[in-house]
């Protein structure tokens, strides 16, 4: 059998002005998998491996992927999505397509791109040819992705660790489905729930093992709980369950349903704390021991965000803290003045508050240049991202700034050590990110601390300027399902 796989992903802040044109992607055009197995192309050499191994014909097509940011240029993405029915038109005919896209990417003119694309495919290769999606837990899941795929499932995870573990399930239930084994039938909750849920701590940890335990039995063939992406402002934004039977609706729809208002009960258990900036580090400097790690969760590129913010920088510095790391922030002057000035150099620097409102004034620091790496990059979870030139400055006070050119999210812990940075012997550790550092910093800190300031993606839940998402949701409103009694 011939199956045919590619990649679309980005994640898009429609309240972020910056548009997401074509040089914000790394693009490959047919051999991700094989070329970077261990980077963007890691899902995709997954089901490379499945199927190679079944004895399946692959081809494979784009593999493109965006740090968050605006709505991305309509005509990349008009081009991005022909070339991958281009490749599907060239390719048939097919057993299968897979399709590894993240669910909240919104173009110009379209709100639902993935919704765009798979009923593009699905009229493309008509009815029979099984179409099986992973998609990421922020997703925005639509009846159109619904209507249009027959297998669609999200990471479980936050942080996403489970991305592997999603393939298989996805290439496994397209299988059979190939195989006529099974019949899937999905149907959706929405839940009327804006928000993150970190599912390291409980009650989530307890509810995605019961999801997990719910599949493969009575029919069920799979449990999604899709967290929506807070910061896109679409119709169909916001938290959903969906699960997948096998042939029966109304059994799907009955356990969507429950699963949505087990959820419901858990709201207010389930909502992250934040400190602010003074709370977090009164909290650690009264605490023994350390890193004390603190996630910048306003100022994270991941969802958004410039990545330059020094609202926690300035409080530091201040309050005369050292033994601190912080990064990485995104400014590419300063870079470039330091790649001039070259390592030992020690001069007067500004750092950060360069991109928006959103990251604060800039704040003028005399640093050191301790490290400078053009080829910069960090890993987690057996794979690696790129970070463009990491530069390690340091102040006279004892902290370590991380700057790097690539707008990237920090998640592993060698974001700071591949430049020589010692965790170790730090009391504070700030690192621009949600909640994706979690899996790799949470085992080396005293305590994390998930820390509020006036960044792009304020996790002020209840306030975020929705117009086309309806504003009967909670938090803003107390019982968002009172109008359907």
């Amino acid at each position: 059998m011939k199956i045919f796989f590619a990649e679309l992903i980005t994640e898009t802040n429609t309240f972020v002005s910056t548009p997401t044109g074509a040089d914000a992607y790394l693009v490959n055009h047919g051999d991700a998998s094989t070329a970077d197995p261990e980077g963007m192309g890691a899902l995709l050499a997954a089901w490379r491996r499945m199927a190679e191994a079944d004895g399946h014909e692959i081809v494979e097509g784009l593999c493109a992927y965006a740090q968050p940011a605006g709505a991305t240029v309509q005509v990349v993405y008009d081009g991005f999505a022909e070339e991958i029915l281009a490749g599907i038109r060239q390719a048939m005919p097919l057993g299968a397509v897979l399709l590894f896209l993240h669910g909240a990417m919104v173009a110009e003119s379209i709100d639902d791109c993935e919704g765009d694309l798979l009923q593009r495919v699905r009229t493309l290769v008509g009815p029979d040819v099984a179409i099986g999606v992973e998609l990421d837990l922020h997703c925005h899941f639509t009846e159109r992705m619904r209507a249009a795929a027959d297998v669609i499932v999200c990471f479980k995870e936050y942080p996403h660790i489970d991305g592997l573990d999603r393939a298989r399930e996805v290439y496994d239930l397209t299988m059979r489905t190939v195989r006529r084994e099974i019949r899937p039938t999905t149907a959706t909750h929405d839940c009327r729930m804006v928000g993150l849920w970190h599912t390291t701590r409980e009650p989530m940890i307890g509810f995605v093992e019961r999801m997990k335990a719910l599949e493969g039995r009575d029919g069920v063939l799979s449990v999604s709980f899709g967290h929506g992406f807070p910061w896109g402002d679409t119709a169909d934004s916001g938290g959903k369950v969906w699960a997948i039977t096998d042939g029966d609706a109304d059994q799907a729809a009955r356990l969507a349903a429950t699963l949505g208002r087990e959820l419901w009960a858990i709201r207010d258990a389930a909502r992250p704390v934040n400190n602010t900036i003074d709370e977090a580090i009164d909290q650690a400097l009264s605490r023994p021991g350390g890193p004390h790690v603190f996630a910048d969760v306003a100022d994270n590129p991941g969802g958004g965000a410039p990545s330059d913010s020094t609202f926690i920088l300035r409080a530091l510095v201040e309050r005369g803290i050292g033994d601190v790391a912080i990064g990485a922030f995104w400014d590419i002057g300063a870079i470039q003045i330091c790649r001039e000035a070259g390592v030992g150099a020690r001069f007067d620097l500004r750092v950060g508050g360069k991109v928006s409102k959103a990251s604060g004034d800039p704040l003028d620091l005399t640093v050191t240049v301790r490290a400078i790496d053009e080829a910069h990059w960090q890993s987690s979870q057996g794979m690696r991202g790129p970070m463009g030139t990491g530069v390690w400055i340091a102040t006279d006070d004892g902290i370590d700034i991380l700057l790097a050119s690539a707008r990237d999210q920090v998640i592993g812990t060698d974001a700071f050590t591949n430049l020589g940075i010692d965790l170790a012997t730090k009391k504070i550790v700030v690192v621009k990110s949600t909640q994706h550092f979690h899996a790799e910093y949470a085992p080396i800190a005293a305590a994390v601390h998930y820390v509020s300031t006036p960044g792009a993606i304020t996790p002020d839940f209840a306030h975020i300027p929705y117009r086309k998402r309806s504003l009967e949701y909670w938090p803003r409103v107390a019982d968002p399902f009172a109008s359907l009694a």
